[in-house]
């Protein structure tokens, strides 16, 4: 089984610095609260050339219906009905806050979205939210809105969706969201090639997003990656309005179980 998650977007070599693995525990740098030296929300964003963008075979909107209260026996209420309790937030400069509405969202399209994208892509993604005053989307207009997925959580036994947390997401917004990583290039590895073990450390990479350009995944190229380096979360390239809110220096893969030739010379 391959080791990468393929998708049918154009790829992109990273330019990435190839260390050596090393026991030294690098300090971990704390990131401004402040984003203001990084995005200018007055100045429209667009994705770059050569970057991944969403896919808009999932371009869904997302129907709703307001809810008044909150609870164990109306969430319970509310999927025996077949839908799932959702709320909708306001997230300003990175924190979660107020603005919030109750919701409740049709459990087989928010299955089906989590199904054919994956979990951590379906969070990463922003979706549109109508809420009407009835299910199915009749009724009254209460609220349109572009969101984006914030948690949701899953049955331990079948997967399906018990509840889903959204976040308003105008152009205006900054979005604490954690980016899948798609690891690529093990065809041509030179580590895999000399019997190395591919050890994945990091699945997602958390960063502030300007919510026009929220990145569907970061691609991580492994093509160049040899017996005893490693990738580290400030390789990884992305738009550089994109802040990251981990150390640079967190390691997301490495290649291990094999001797880089020039170690094996210099013993």
């Amino acid at each position: 089984m391959s080791i990468l998650r393929r998708t049918h977007q154009p790829l992109l070599s990273l330019r990435h610095h190839l260390r050596y693995l090393s026991t030294a525990t690098a300090a971990v740098s704390v990131p401004s609260d402040s984003p203001s030296h990084f995005f200018d929300p007055l100045q429209p964003l667009d994705y770059l050339p050569g970057f991944p963008r969403p896919d808009p075979k999932y371009n869904e909107k997302i129907l709703a219906i307001p809810r008044t209260i909150s609870g164990k026996n109306i969430a319970a209420k509310e999927r025996k009905a077949g839908r799932v309790p959702a709320i909708v937030f306001e997230q300003k400069n990175g924190q979660q806050g107020g603005n919030k509405r109750l919701i409740s969202v049709d459990a087989k399209q928010i299955r089906k979205l989590v199904d054919h994208l994956g979990r951590s892509f379906f969070l990463s993604r922003l979706f549109e939210l109508e809420v009407w005053s009835e299910f199915a989307g009749s009724g009254e207009l209460v609220e349109k809105v572009r969101v984006l997925p914030r948690l949701v959580h899953l049955h331990a036994g079948n997967d399906a969706p018990l509840n889903v947390t959204f976040l308003r997401a105008p152009s205006s917004a900054l979005l604490k969201v954690d980016v899948p990583l798609v690891f690529r290039g093990e065809d041509t590895s030179p580590g895999l090639k000399k019997g190395s073990y591919f050890n994945t450390v990091k699945r997602t990479a958390k960063f502030l997003c300007p919510a026009d350009i929220i990145p569907p995944y970061i691609d991580v190229d492994i093509s160049g990656l040899d017996a005893g380096q490693k990738i580290v979360l400030g390789d990884l390239k992305v738009h550089p309005a994109l802040k990251l809110l981990q150390s640079p220096e967190q390691p997301v893969c490495s290649m291990v179980g094999a001797r880089a030739p020039e170690q094996k010379r210099s013993k």
